[in-house]
C-alpha cells in the first residue's frame, strides 16, 4: 500500500525474517544433504530458481547416480547374485553334498518371495550392504520353517534394544507401522559399527561422494553452455543500452546451449569475438573426475579397469585377468563369507548348526562365462583323479556315461617304489 510505514516493531521483526532467509543452512550428512544450503530466500519467493539449480541440488542427495558409484555397487551386487546359493550336508564320509530337499534350498535358489527371484533378492540384499552397511528382510514360518523372505528397504529401519536384551526392529510400510522382533528379521550387518547395524558407505565416505558430485555438477555445468564458456564482443564504438541488452538477447537466444554449439556467427558495425580459452582439460576437470572415479573404486574395493577406469594396459590382456583375480580374492569373498555366516546363524537351527550343515555360494558360476577355463579345470580335476568324468559332466548338465563314475589317473601318476619294481621285472 502506497505510503503506508511499519511500525518499529514490525520492522524489526521483518528484517529478522530476511536475515533467517539469507542465511546458511547447516551442513548434514547423506541420507539429507552433504552440504549448506546456499539458496536465496528471495529467489523462491520470486520464483527466479533456475531448473539447472534445482536439478542439480537434487542430484546432490544422490550418490548412487554417480556412474562409478552405480558401476560398483551394481557389479558386486550382480556377482552375488550370479552365484548360485546351496544348503550343504555332510555324509557318513564328512564331505559336503548339496541337500535339495532342506526346505531353504527352494529359498534361497529359487523362489524367496511371491514377487522376487533368488537372483533379484541377493542384488538387492547386496546393494543395501554396499550403500547402507545393512541388508533386512523379513522372515516369514511356518511352525519353525521358513516359507518366505521379504526384503525391506534399510533406510527406513529403525532398530532399538529393549530391556530384556532383544533388539527390535520397526518400520513403516504402506502407511502401517510395523514392530516385529529380532527373530522375524533377517539382518546382515556391514563393515563397522555394532549390533545394532553396520555403518553406512554413504554416511562415512559422505566427504568422497560429495567431491566426485561436486565435479559431475561442474562438468554439466561447462556441458550445458556448449563445452565453452562465455566468450567476449569486442568493439570500438561505444553501445548504448537498448544495443547491449539486444546483443545479449541475441547470443543467449542463438548460441548458448549444447543443441546451439558450433553454430556461425556473423558480426557487423566493427564487432569481434573473443572466445575464452578456458576448457575442461585447463581446469583439470577432467583429472579430477577421473580421480573421484578411482576413489570410489577404491571405497568399494574395486578394480578401477573392471569398471571401465584406468590405463588401456589394465582394461586387457594378462591385466584384466589380475583384476578379476583380485576382485574374486580380496573383494567378493569376505562379502560372501558375511552374507553365510549371517544365513546360517539366522535360518538354520541350533542343531543344524551343530551337525554341520552349511550355506554357501558356489564360486564356481563365475567360470562358467569362460568356456576354455571351464575344460582346462575339468581336465585337471580329471586328470588328478579328484573328480570323476561323470561328476565333470554333470556340472555341465550333461547326462552320465557308461564307466564315468571311476575316478582315474594317467599310467606315470604311480608311486616311486611301484615304477622301481615294475623296472627290475
Amino acid at each position: 500500500m502506497t505510503g503506508y510505514r511499519l511500525s518499529a516493531q514490525a520492522a524489526a521483526l521483518e528484517e529478522k525474517q530476511q536475515r533467517q532467509l539469507t542465511k546458511p543452512r547447516k551442513a548434514v550428512t547423506f541420507g539429507q544433504r552433504r552440504e549448506a544450503a546456499y539458496s536465496d530466500g528471495n529467489n523462491f519467493r520470486t520464483n527466479r530458481v533456475t531448473v539447472a539449480d534445482y536439478m542439480d541440488r537434487i542430484g546432490r542427495i544422490n550418490p548412487l547416480g554417480l556412474s562409478a558409484t552405480f558401476a560398483c555397487v551394481n557389479l558386486i551386487a550382480g556377482t552375488q547374485a550370479s552365484l548360485k546359493v546351496g544348503v550343504y550336508v555332510p555324509d557318513e564320509n564328512g564331505v559336503k553334498r548339496e541337500d535339495r530337499a532342506h526346505p531353504l534350498h527352494w529359498l534361497l535358489s529359487m523362489d524367496p518371495n511371491f514377487d522376487q527371484t533368488a537372483y533379484e533378492f541377493i542384488e538387492f540384499i547386496g546393494a543395501s550392504l554396499e550403500l547402507h552397511g545393512n541388508a533386512y528382510a523379513r522372515i516369514y514360518r511356518s511352525g519353525s520353517r521358513v516359507v518366505a523372505l521379504e526384503p525391506v528397504r534399510p533406510d527406513i529401519v529403525r532398530v532399538r534394544r529393549r530391556d530384556d536384551g532383544a533388539l527390535e526392529y520397526e518400520w513403516t510400510a504402506d502407511a502401517q507401522r510395523i514392530v516385529v522382533r529380532q527373530a522375524e528379521v533377517l539382518h546382515i550387518r556391514g563393515f563397522g559399527g555394532n549390533a545394532l547395524g553396520g555403518a553406512s558407505t554413504l554416511s562415512m565416505c559422505a566427504g568422497a561422494f560429495g567431491s566426485a558430485m561436486d565435479s559431475s555438477a561442474s562438468a554439466r555445468a561447462i556441458f550445458a553452455n556448449g563445452v565453452r564458456p562465455s566468450g567476449i564482443l569486442e568493439t570500438e564504438t561505444a553501445l548504448s543500452g537498448d544495443q547491449r541488452a539486444e546483443l545479449e538477447a541475441l547470443l543467449q537466444e542463438k548460441f548458448v546451449g549444447a543443441v546451439n554449439s558450433g553454430k556461425p556467427m556473423l558480426l557487423d558495425n566493427g564487432l569481434k569475438w573473443s572466445a575464452l580459452t578456458l576448457n575442461p582439460e585447463d581446469a583439470q576437470l577432467l583429472e579430477s573426475r577421473k580421480f573421484d572415479g578411482e576413489e570410489i573404486c577404491r571405497i568399494f574395493g574395486v578394480p578401477p579397469a573392471m569398471v571401465g577406469y584406468g590405463d588401456k594396459a589394465s582394461n586387457w590382456g594378462t591385466g584384466k585377468e589380475v583384476d578379476v583375480l583380485g576382485f574374486i580374492k580380496f573383494a567378493l569373498r569376505k562379502r560372501l563369507r558375511r552374507i553365510e555366516q549371517a544365513l546360517m546363524k539366522q535360518l538354520l537351527t541350533r542343531t543344524e548348526r551343530q551337525a554341520g550343515v552349511t550355506i554357501e555360494f558356489n564360486l564356481e558360476g563365475l567360470l562358467r562365462g569362460d568356456s576354455r577355463g571351464r575344460a582346462e579345470f575339468y581336465q585337471i580335476m580329471v586328470r588328478l583323479g579328484l573328480m570323476t568324468r561323470n561328476e565333470a559332466r554333470a556340472k555341465e548338465n550333461l547326462p552320465p556315461i557308461e564307466g564315468g563314475d571311476v575316478a582315474m589317473v594317467q599310467m606315470q601318476d604311480v608311486p616311486l617304489a611301484d615304477a622301481i619294481d615294475g623296472d627290475k621285472e
